[in-house]
């Protein structure tokens, strides 16, 4: 019993702390304390060395240094200060406006707005709830089918997860440069390559706009064979002008599509890293809530205290994550990992495909970032030693954590909206809705699962080796 425990005690703590976790202790302090209590257990019959704990400081002075992670409070800034500007909520009014004479418009407005939503905000939580005040009354106002609608926000709500710039990719891509390093020194390689975070923005670029195109294409295929269900803004209700509408429109749209492009265009461009493009949305989002007149000491307060809210919560898990895989490989857990995933039919197909399940059921119970500071670091140098593209490992993770963010009975972005939506929209309503954006979503990811250069030709085309 004994040898059994001592071979498999890094299992047993990471069930114990995701079993933690589904209770709804808090993330950070599970990770640290549950790993710290495993290692004083280990450390009393023997099974742990304490000496891996000695590790722990330069650990936290990494994260500390680490130039990268300073994109994290300035995405979220961005991202807050566009949101409490009211810039989504007149872009959003106007589309509608612009595009409900049209069967469906409705629906396409809100994929789109929760598309620049998501590429300015990157939380999924935020531009669901967003979406969800803003734009679920006007849909069943307007006679809308309510698992349709439920379900058109609920996706347009993930796409943070895979359309950059955002936080979770900024995160992702952090990690996978360390597993990369990692697997290369592993396999004897002592100038090992590299991948930045502006290799998986570049990589998730093409994949996020197909996402977003084949939702537009099912919902206009669903304004055409079932127009009852997304029926057009009736005559008495379109405004009169519609030269005034247009205006409106680009009036609303062009400020935060510029940011956007000036942020992804200065990484793609090389001009600067993703830490100083961050800084210039953060800057180019307050200039757009000056030009609002919604730039207020009240409005700034709110922006700021929300970013460190945030920002103090992301590097809490990432601190209590470091001690965890400290922990977790003082117990052998790596090589454990390893081996298991080495020993499986299929070789690297099969590592990935288990791999995958994995990450899909925990995305049920954990956050992005949760699965992004334990999961990752532990599976990906194996996965990556056999020979997967970090960029397109990075791409497959984002929109399979997508995917189970969507999914039923326990997606997230479900329990979000069911938390602003009314009492009339039924949880099933809910559920039935989504499931089409689910296949949609499982099709985009079998295609970049079978043809690896949807994530990986445009990096290699934009910084050629």
């Amino acid at each position: 019993m004994m040898e059994f425990l001592q071979t498999y005690m890094s299992l047993v703590l990471f069930g114990f702390v995701c079993l933690l976790l589904m209770f709804g202790f808090p993330v950070a302090f599970t990770l640290g304390g549950g790993a710290l209590g495993f290692a004083a257990l280990g450390y009393f019959i023997g099974f742990f060395d304490a000496d891996f704990l000695a590790a722990l400081p330069n650990r936290l002075y990494g994260i500390m240094t680490n130039e990268t992670l300073i994109a994290v409070p300035l995405f979220v800034f961005m991202g807050v200060m566009l949101e409490r500007s009211k810039i989504a909520e007149n872009l959003l009014g106007s589309m509608a406006t612009l595009f409900g004479p049209l069967r469906g418009g409705l629906g396409i407005s809100v994929i789109l707005v929760g598309t620049l939503l998501a590429a300015s905000t990157g939380i999924v939580g935020a531009t669901v709830v967003t979406m969800g005040l803003l734009s679920l009354p006007i849909m069943l106002r307007r006679n809308y089918d309510p698992g349709l609608a439920a379900g058109t926000i609920c996706a347009s709500g993930t796409l943070g997860q895979i359309i950059p710039p955002s936080i979770i990719l900024v995160l992702l891509g952090d990690v996978l440069s360390s597993a990369y390093q990692q697997a290369q020194l592993n396999m004897g390689i002592f100038s090992p390559d590299t991948v930045s975070v502006g290799d998986l923005f570049v990589g998730a670029l093409i994949p996020g706009i197909l996402l977003v195109a084949m939702y537009l294409v099912y919902l206009i295929a669903k304004a055409i064979w079932h127009p009852q269900s997304m029926p057009a803004i009736p005559v008495e209700d379109r405004p009169a002008n519609f030269s005034l509408v247009l205006a409106s429109t680009l009036k609303n749209l062009v400020p935060p599509l510029l940011l956007i492009v000036a942020v992804l265009g200065s990484i793609i461009g090389g001009i600067a890293t993703p830490t100083e493009a961050a800084a210039v949305g953060a800057v180019g989002a307050m200039i757009l809530a000056a030009f609002q007149r919604q730039l207020t000491w009240a409005v700034l307060r709110h922006v700021v205290r929300q970013t460190t809210q945030v920002t103090a919560m992301v590097f809490m898990i990432l601190i209590g994550a470091s001690i965890f895989s400290l922990v977790f490989r003082g117990f052998g857990g790596d090589e454990l990992v390893h081996s298991l995933l080495s020993d499986l039919p299929g070789g690297a197909f099969g590592a990935m495909l288990v791999v995958m399940l994995v990450m899909f059921l925990l995305g049920f119970v954990l956050d992005f970032i949760e699965i992004t500071f334990v999961v990752v670091p532990i599976v990906a140098p194996v996965l990556l030693a056999m020979g997967l593209d970090p960029v397109w490992l990075g791409v497959m993770i984002a929109i399979n954590l997508q995917t189970s963010f969507l999914t039923p009975p326990f997606g997230f972005a479900l329990f979000y909206l069911r938390g602003v939506a009314p009492p009339s929209l039924t949880t099933w309503q809910i559920y039935r809705g989504v499931v089409p954006f689910i296949i949609i979503q499982l099709l985009v990811l079998c295609m970049v699962a079978m043809w690896p250069e949807l994530a990986t030709w445009l990096p290699n085309v934009v910084y050629p080796d």
